[in-house]
C-alpha cells in the first residue's frame, strides 16, 4: 500500500503543508470510518430492508414458482442447485446500496468535513466499504435460514461452507467498488441505483444462476461461462454441494482482482472531484 497524502483544513486563509500518512494509520482511519457506518446502519436499520426482503423474495419464487418446470420436477434438487447461486445474486445485488449512500452523503456536505480531517484520503470510501460487510452477513443469514427451512443441507462441512461465505463477502466488497465509482459520479442517488441495475441484471440473469448454461445459445454460453456471476455460483457450487472448486475459485479471483484494480483508482478520482 503506497503512503497516502492528506490536506487538512485552510486556516486563516494559510494552506498548510501536506501531511503524509502511512499505511497502518491509512487502516487505522479507514477501521474507525467502518466503525462509524455500522452505528450509522444500527441507528436506521431500515437500511437493511433490501438484503432481507430481496432474498427471500427470490428463493421462493424460482424454487416454487419456477423451480418444477426448470428442473423438470425436481424441486429438492433444484435448491441444492439454485441456493449457491443465489446467494451470488442477492449479495451482488447489496452491493449497489454503498453507491447510493455515498452519493447521498455528497449533499450533505460530509466529505467536506472529511477533507478538513487529519486522515486518508482513502479512508471514506474505504470504511463504506467495509462497513458494508453488515448488510452482506444480514443477506447471506436470511437467506441461508430460509434455504435451510425449505430443505437445503450443506453437503461438504463446516470448513468449506465458512470459506464459501467469507469468499462471497470477499466478492460483493471488491464489486462494490463499481458502485462507489458511480456513486461518485452521478448526481443522485436515483440516477446511482438505475445505473448499476442496469448493470446487475444482464450480468446476473445471463449467468448459470438459475439454469445450466449447457442449455443456452453458443454465444450466450460462451459468455456466461466467463461471467464472474456464473464462476462464482461454480465456485460456491463446490465449496457447499461438493464438485469443482480450483478452475471457478481462480476465474472467480481474477475478476475481483481485475475490479479492484481497475474501480478503487477510479473511485479515489472520482471522490477527489466531488469533494474539491
Amino acid at each position: 500500500m503506497t503512503t497516502t497524502t492528506i490536506a487538512p483544513a485552510v486556516i486563516s486563509g494559510t494552506q498548510p503543508s501536506p501531511l503524509r500518512i502511512g499505511p497502518a494509520k491509512a487502516v487505522r482511519h479507514g477501521l474507525a470510518l467502518a466503525g462509524r457506518g455500522i452505528i450509522k446502519i444500527g441507528k436506521a436499520p431500515a437500511q437493511l430492508i433490501d438484503v432481507i426482503l430481496t432474498p427471500i423474495v427470490f428463493l421462493l419464487m424460482f424454487v416454487y414458482l419456477f423451480g418444477g418446470a426448470i428442473a423438470g420436477g425436481d424441486v429438492a434438487g433444484y435448491l441444492q442447485t439454485i441456493t449457491p447461486g443465489i446467494m451470488v445474486m442477492t449479495v451482488f445485488q447489496a452491493s449497489i446500496g454503498i453507491g447510493v449512500s455515498l452519493n447521498a452523503d455528497a449533499s450533505t456536505g460530509v466529505f467536506d468535513r472529511f477533507r478538513s480531517m487529519p486522515i486518508a484520503r482513502s479512508a471514506p470510501l474505504v470504511g463504506a466499504v467495509l462497513a458494508d460487510l453488515v448488510r452482506y452477513v444480514v443477506c447471506l443469514a436470511v437467506l441461508l435460514t430460509l434455504a435451510t427451512v425449505m430443505g437445503y443441507r450443506v453437503e461438504t462441512n463446516p470448513a468449506a461452507a465458512l470459506a464459501a461465505v467469507a469468499l462471497l463477502i470477499a466478492f460483493g466488497m471488491s464489486f462494490s467498488w463499481i458502485s462507489v465509482y458511480v456513486g461518485m459520479l452521478m448526481k443522485t442517488p436515483g440516477s446511482v441505483q438505475g445505473l448499476m441495475t442496469v448493470l446487475v441484471i444482464p450480468l446476473t440473469f445471463a449467468s448459470n444462476v438459475f439454469v445450466p448454461s449447457q442449455t443456452m445459445p453458443g454465444w450466450l454460453r460462451a459468455w456466461s461461462d466467463v461471467n464472474p456471476v456464473s464462476l462464482m455460483s461454480d465456485a460456491l457450487r463446490g465449496l457447499l454441494n461438493g464438485g469443482e472448486v480450483a478452475g471457478p475459485l481462480f476465474g472467480s479471483l481474477v475478476w475481483m482482482a481485475g475490479v479492484v484494480v481497475v474501480f478503487f483508482p477510479l473511485a479515489m478520482r472520482a471522490y477527489r472531484r466531488n469533494a474539491a
